[in-house]
């Protein structure tokens, strides 16, 4: 009875503590991907402003392939130069993203988060598009 009890009260928060850091892990791959992922799309476009667009969907579809929710994440882009499609400029792309706490009820409505992760990727205009 004393092992079982132990065991349940030990293994509960090593679970819980493990499957929290899974969760961190995967958030912090899917903002890597989605950085990488929307730096080249940026490059690849024509315009600054139809290369925001398709950056920010991309950065979406990155999330959402990851399970995570791209309401908790936010996209920021900045060129080194003001003409972002000039070639030679460097396009840095910053993805963040709040993990929230797995296997909470309320966890939404109460803003609890985990941990924030974010990440970067640059990636330069060719000069022939």
């Amino acid at each position: 009875m004393e092992f079982t009890f132990l065991a349940l009260l030990l293994m509960v928060p090593v679970v819980y503590f493990v499957v929290t850091v899974s969760q961190i892990q995967g958030g912090s791959f899917a903002v890597v991907g989605a950085a990488d992922q929307a730096a080249k799309v940026f490059v690849a476009q024509a315009d600054p402003d139809s290369a925001r667009i398709a950056a920010e969907r991309s950065v979406l579809v990155a999330l959402k392939d990851y399970g995570h929710s791209p309401e908790f994440a936010s996209v920021s882009i900045e060129c080194d130069r003001a003409d972002c499609s000039s070639a030679g400029t460097t396009v840095t792309v910053t993805v963040n993203l709040d993990v929230s706490l797995p296997l909470m009820p309320f966890g939404d409505s109460l803003q609890l988060k985990a941990s924030r992760v974010s990440a970067s990727a640059s990636q330069v205009v060719g000069r022939y598009q």
